[in-house]
């Protein structure tokens, strides 16, 4: 490669939590650069989570991150004419990031009033292993697992 490898911003934890996680979320979650609403949004599905589970909603939360983060990803590799999906193993910094992604990506597309209430919904769906962003979760495992025949092709 001819550039070095870019260096890794410091992320500083949230106010209210004191997690590095939440901030990273908050980050994906904000739209134009606006990032008290997006704490405000967190912030409110937060309380919403807590209003209705009986565990912490920072608990619930970190659970349901990780039942929609995906172990293994399928990448398409040109070999002789042919395109394989290859299935490979995810870095943990792009676990976390898919997971993330998929969480907000989800929630925004379900059919509440605010987004706060959408975020909520979507976490405690994903808690339950229920919900669109767990079944992307379990849809990637599936197809990666079919294509477990091509993974002797790695990169």
């Amino acid at each position: 490669m001819r550039k070095s490898k870019a260096k890794k911003k410091v992320i500083l934890p949230d106010p209210k939590y004191k997690e590095v996680m939440v901030t990273k979320f908050v980050n994906n979650l904000m739209l134009q650069g606006k990032k008290s609403l997006a704490f405000q949004i967190f912030y409110d599905a937060m309380e919403i989570v807590d209003e209705k589970m009986e565990e912490s909603s920072i608990d619930v939360w970190k659970k349901a991150l990780s039942n929609v983060t995906p172990n293994v990803e399928v990448k398409s590799r040109r070999i002789g004419g042919a395109t394989f999906q290859i299935p490979t193993e995810i870095p943990p910094s792009r676990k976390q990031s898919i997971g993330m992604k998929n969480l907000i990506k989800f929630s925004r597309k379900r059919h509440e009033k605010s987004m706060a209430q959408k975020l909520a919904g979507e976490v405690m769906a994903a808690y339950k292993e229920e919900g669109a962003a767990f079944k992307r979760k379990e849809e990637t495992h599936r197809m990666a697992d079919a294509n477990k025949a091509f993974s002797h092709f790695k990169f």
